[in-house]
C-alpha cells in the first residue's frame, strides 16, 4: 500500500495547539510512519543499553526516574494515538486532557522492571505504527478536539514522534 501524501507532509500549525510546536519541531520532514519506525529502533537501542539498576535514577530531587520518564512516554503515546484513532474514524466527540504528573504518580512505574517497561513501550509503538499505517489519505487530515484544542490526525502522529524525541533527548542529556 502506498503511503498517503498527507502522511508525507508536515502538519500546519493550525493542526495542533501552539504548546505542541516544541514537539512537532523536533520531527524531520518526510513519511511520519517511517519516522516513527526508525525512531523506535533508535530509542530501543538506547533503552536496551540501560542497566536495570539505573531505572530508579533521578537527576535531581523531584524529577522523574528513568522508569517514570519511560512510563510517561508510553502513557503519552497511548493517549495521542487513541485520539488519532478516534478522529481518523470521524468521531467528533471532544476528548479531555490528561494530567501527566497524576498519571505518573498513579502508575508506580518505579515498582516495575525496566525490562517490563521496554516491553510495554515496544507493544505500544508497534500498535501506533500499525494504526498510522492503516490510515487512508482522508483520515490524515481529519480533525477533532482534544484538551479544548483542535488537532488533526497528522498533527497527533507528529506529536507522538516529537514527544518521544523530546523525552529521549532529556534522558540522554540529564540522566545518561
Amino acid at each position: 500500500m502506498a503511503t498517503p501524501s498527507a502522511a508525507l507532509a508536515r502538519p500546519a500549525t493550525s493542526e495542533y495547539a501552539p504548546y505542541y510546536e516544541m514537539y512537532v519541531s523536533l520531527v524531520p520532514e518526510g513519511d511520519i510512519v517511517s519516522t516513527l519506525d526508525q525512531q523506535f529502533a533508535g530509542t530501543l537501542k538506547i533503552l536496551s543499553g540501560l542497566d536495570e539498576s539505573k531505572g530508579n535514577y533521578r537527576y535531581a530531587e523531584g524529577k522523574w526516574s528513568i522508569k517514570e520518564l519511560l512510563g510517561h512516554v508510553i502513557d503519552g503515546e497511548r493517549v495521542f494515538s487513541y485520539r488519532a484513532m478516534r478522529f481518523a474514524r470521524n468521531d467528533q466527540t471532544p476528548l479531555p486532557g490528561f494530567e501527566q504528573d497524576d498519571y505518573v504518580r498513579a502508575a508506580d512505574f518505579d515498582a516495575r522492571s525496566l525490562a517490563d517497561l521496554i516491553e510495554e513501550f515496544t507493544a505500544v509503538r508497534r500498535a501506533s505504527i500499525a494504526l498510522f499505517k492503516s490510515l487512508r489519505e482522508e483520515d490524515w487530515t481529519r480533525r477533532g478536539t482534544a484538551s479544548n484544542n483542535p488537532v488533526s490526525v497528522r498533527g497527533l502522529a507528529y506529536i507522538v514522534a516529537g514527544h518521544e524525541a523530546h523525552h529521549i533527548a532529556v534522558l540522554q542529556s540529564k540522566y545518561l
